[in-house]
């Protein structure tokens, strides 16, 4: 039926946007709206809920099981609480712009779901561990060849 067409869609657009957040999306003013609406209705908690999802989605790639021993209840538990919080910013706290958003089709919600996936990695990033986790690579560049290609000679 096409309104369970529709609710695929939107699922299908919000796993895109939250995995896929470094890809630009064609912002217009309903996605704009919804996206500010998600934004204005989430708590630093809902982002790193979001953030949390996110993690448990992609770690069960074949190339990163190792990196990590999530559990099925854990999985369970993110997938509540991300299906919990997509469910109140549609229905409750945003539902006159998602509903705007869904006469635009899937783009609307790949764009502000999109937004929502930034601010939440920005919910990690700012932590201090996770700055010295993310610089720790720099040990291990050959400066002498980084040199050769980037100093003028």
């Amino acid at each position: 039926n096409s309104s369970m067409h529709k609710v695929k869609l939107i699922f299908h657009a919000v796993i895109f946007a939250a995995l896929i957040t470094s890809q630009s999306a064609i912002a217009s003013p309903v996605s704009d709206a919804l996206g500010n609406c998600m934004a204005d209705n989430t708590t630093g908690k809902d982002r790193k809920d979001m953030a949390r999802w996110m993690f448990v989605a992609i770690s069960v790639h074949p190339e990163m099981r190792n990196l990590s021993q999530i559990s099925k209840n854990d999985q369970d538990n993110v997938d509540m609480l991300m299906g919990n919080l997509v469910t109140k910013l549609l229905t409750e706290s945003c539902s006159e712009q998602a509903k705007n958003a869904m006469n635009e089709g899937g783009e609307a919600f790949k764009t502000a779901f999109s937004v929502l996936g930034q601010l939440a990695m920005q919910e990690l990033m700012t932590n201090p561990d996770v700055k010295s986790s993310i610089s720790g690579f720099g040990k291990y560049i050959d400066k002498d060849k980084m040199n050769a290609v980037f100093t003028k000679k």
